[in-house]
This record gives C-alpha cells, structure tokens and sequence, in this order.
C-alpha cells in the first residue's frame, strides 16, 4: 500500500506568465491528505481558491485555464505535470497573479523547485483509480484518438503528425513514470508553429514567449518583414533567422522528438485534472488540450460513479453503527423474518441508512422458492429494504419504542438482478418525505456493487397502544 505525498516546506520563484506576460510569483505549500491540489490567487482579497479539477476548465486557447466565480488561472498544465510526474498527492499552489510563470517552457524548473522542497510521506493511503473497462475518445474532425486501456501501472505513448515536414511524425512513450518522468519528459519543452506566432499576440496569447521559453517550429518561409515583426514582439536584440533545422534560430533541441514528449509532458498535467491519480495505458494520436480535458471528463465519470459504487462494497469495513443485538431492540421482527443483519452507517442529516443482509442457503424460504434453483424472493428483498427503513425512523422519531410501522404502498419496484445464496445484499435507504403519519422511501439493494433492486415505498406509523 502506497502513501499520499506532499512536499516538507513550501518554496517559491518568480517569472513570467506564457500568455498573459504578468510578472508572477508562485509558491508551492504542503497541503493535508485528501486535499488534492489547489490553486490559490493571493493577489485578490479574499482569495480565492480553485481545485485543480476538470469541473473547473473554462478555457483551452492553447493552454488549460482553470476558473471559478469569473476568477482564471491560465497554463495550469506544466504545474500539475511537475507534481503528477513526482508522484505528490497533495499541494497547495499559491499564485501572485493569473497565471505560473512559463520559466523556460519546460516542467523542469517546477520539478527543481518542488525537489529542493523536499517530497514527505503522509499517514494516508493513495486511492487510485484503476481503469478496468476500455474507454475511447475519438474526434474524426482533428484526428485525434485516445484511449486507456487496463493495466496495473500509468503508462502513456503518444504519437504527433501535422504534417509538417519539419516535424514529421513523431511518438513518445512513458512506461515507468518514477524512472522516466525527471530525466525523459519533465525538460520537453512548448512549441508552436511559425506562422502561428503573430496571429497568436494578434489575439491575445503568448505575451511572454520567447525564444528562450519556446521552440519555434518552421512551417512556412517568412520575409524579412515578418521577421522584423517577430523580432519586435519577442523583443529580441537581432532578426530572428529560418535556419536550416527546421526550428527558428537553428535552436537545439533537448531531444531529437522533443515536441512529441512535450506533448506527453501537457496530457500528464491534463490528466492529473481527473483528480485521483489513475492506473491504465494511454495510447493517444494527435492530442491537444481541448481532447486531453474531455478525456479527463469522461474518466473522471467513471472514476465518481466507481467512487459511489464503492460505498455499497462493505465486505471489507470495519464500520459497525448496529449489530444484531442492537437491531433486535428496535425491529419487532424474528427469525424466519427477521431480513437486517448489521446497520453499517445512520445519517440522519440525509436522512439515510446503510445496512446489509448476508444471504445463505440456510434461508427457509429457499426450500420452496425454488428446489434446485435458489433466489430470493423479490418481495422478501423489499422486506428487508422495508426493515432498514423501519431502522433509520427509530433514529428520527422521538419516543420510537411506543410506535409501529406498517406498509401502506410500494410503487416502481424494479429488479434488475438475481440474489442467490452466497450474496450479500447491500442496502441504502432514503427518507424523503412525510405527510401527517405516513413516510416516503426510496430503497435501492446492491450486490458486488451492481445494483439489483429499487423500488419506492411508504410506511405508516402508529402508538404501539392502537396496533
């Protein structure tokens, strides 16, 4: 079992914002378990705090931009790379202005940073999600296809192509993130397109780029007019040259498919916006920021329902609010009928109740229903639902001793599977109404987590005096 991590003691730099070309300081600060990471602007009084979710995407003009109440963080990307790729669960980033610093366009300076901090084990397991079912992403439009498919580790191989000849088509893949991440990906760095550069501070975008935070690939002859253009937005102290590598300036790259990495690098930072680190293989072709995050948003839905879906798996849980003991001073009901085993968990803020009954061949009612082919009947199911809610109301009504339920109605009863000896037979209730003595319910029973009935029913409650 893995721990959740967070760093020792916070640590802050300055630098300019990629697109906004604000001055900004941002600090990273150890955060509790289970608290994810969070974006914080503290230029604004109240600050104003943003979970590092895919709920609160807002924008994707070439970088994912996270927003709440009107309030934006900009190229949150490279960020949550840095802390996903150094396996921390946990970080509270602190921002002087909308958006991180861009530094040299790479994780890199971010995974310094967060290292020089220093990397702390909490007293808290790490809750992954592991994907156990294939899920696709597929825009024929901009070709793009993306995929996870189960595994019991995160891998991720991406493969580029915008058939550019100074690129070319160009794949990637990272299979052991502890290994690979620092050395192989966190150093790629952001790129874009020459003819791209003036259209992109046409519209507002790339303020702060530069040559030194960004490999400009080549994909058209400029003249020397829009060079001198260029020059003066980058601020640069000589004309930018064509060159003959393909990327502007003739400038190095740190890897011969460093833009495919890079590419790596942003749907790491992308992904880590599910908010629970994930086990499963990515194969993506031609990703961006706009598919990255509704990929995330789809396994993000099934990761919520999963995490619903594992409230009802009380196999293994120690939670006990009453045993059988307990049940046996509220229910009037005894053996052959008596249909509650343990009460695991009362809210009566919600109004609701978990319990379950473990079924076993034992049961009478399987002598007859049915010889060779043991189910429990549908009735007794809604019996038992009946009983957990005859449970939860002793929690809610003052004096319950003195009173008695009786049904009064069942309607929408649905059964959607089979329960057989050997089942445990999970089941949640939900008081959802009153008028004068009679109450509302909704039951729903689960086995291995899948649902196997609902229904909606009513119950009566009179002075045990007048039964």
């Amino acid at each position: 079992m893995e721990n959740q991590r967070t760093i020792n003691k916070p640590v802050s730099f300055t630098g300019i914002g990629l697109h906004t070309g604000n001055n900004t300081t941002i600090t990273f600060n150890p955060s509790p378990a289970n608290t994810g990471f969070v974006f914080v602007r503290k230029d604004l009084n109240p600050n104003v705090e943003i979970p590092a979710l895919v709920d609160y995407v807002v924008d994707l003009s070439r970088g994912t931009t996270l927003g709440k109440d009107g309030i934006l963080v900009h190229t949150v990307e490279h960020v949550l790379a840095a802390l996903v790729g150094l396996k921390i669960d946990n970080c509270r980033i602190e921002l002087s202005a909308n958006e991180p610093p861009v530094l040299d366009g790479s994780a890199m300076p971010y995974v310094d940073a967060l290292m020089k901090a220093g990397i702390k084990e909490l007293d808290e397991p790490r809750q992954y999600f592991v994907v156990d079912e294939t899920i696709h992403y597929k825009n024929e439009e901009k070709a793009v296809d993306i995929v996870a498919l189960p595994t019991n580790d995160y891998r991720i191989t991406v493969m580029i192509d915008y058939f550019i000849p100074a690129l070319g088509s160009q794949h990637t893949g990272m299979f052991d993130l502890e290994k690979e991440f620092i050395t192989e990906f966190a150093p790629a760095r952001t790129f874009c397109f020459l003819t791209e550069v003036i259209s992109l501070f046409e519209t507002g975008l790339i303020k702060g780029g530069g040559l030194d935070n960004a490999i400009i690939i080549v994909d058209k002859d400029l003249d020397q007019k829009e060079l001198k253009k260029i020059q003066k937005l980058f601020k640069l102290k000589t004309t930018p040259f064509i060159g003959k590598s393909g990327i502007l300036n003739d400038i190095k790259l740190r890897f011969k498919n460093e833009p495919a990495r890079h590419k790596l690098l942003d749907m790491l930072g992308d992904l880590a916006l599910i908010g629970v680190p994930i086990k499963a293989q990515i194969l993506a072709a031609r990703p961006g920021h706009a598919s990255n995050i509704e990929f995330a948003k789809m396994i993000r839905s099934k990761y919520l329902k999963s995490k619903t879906l594992k409230r009802y798996d009380v196999s293994k849980t120690d939670k006990i609010a009453l045993d059988i003991r307990s049940i046996l001073k509220i229910l009037p009901h005894r053996y052959p009928i008596l249909l509650v085993d343990r009460v695991v968990e009362i809210n009566k803020k919600k109004q609701t109740i978990l319990t379950y009954k473990n079924v076993t061949m034992n049961e009478e009612f399987f002598l007859g229903h049915f010889p060779g082919n043991p189910v429990m009947p549908g009735v007794l199911i809604i019996e038992a639902l009946a009983q957990s809610g005859g449970i939860l109301l002793a929690h809610l009504i003052d004096e319950y001793e003195k009173k008695i339920a009786f049904f009064m109605g069942i309607k929408n009863a649905k059964f959607r599977k089979t329960v057989i000896p050997g089942d445990q037979l999970v089941m949640e209730v939900e008081c959802t109404g009153k008028r004068f003595n009679a109450y509302m319910f909704n039951g729903k029973g689960y086995v291995n987590q899948q649902l196997v009935v609902e229904v909606e029913f009513q119950a009566a409650i009179l002075d045990r005096e007048n039964e």
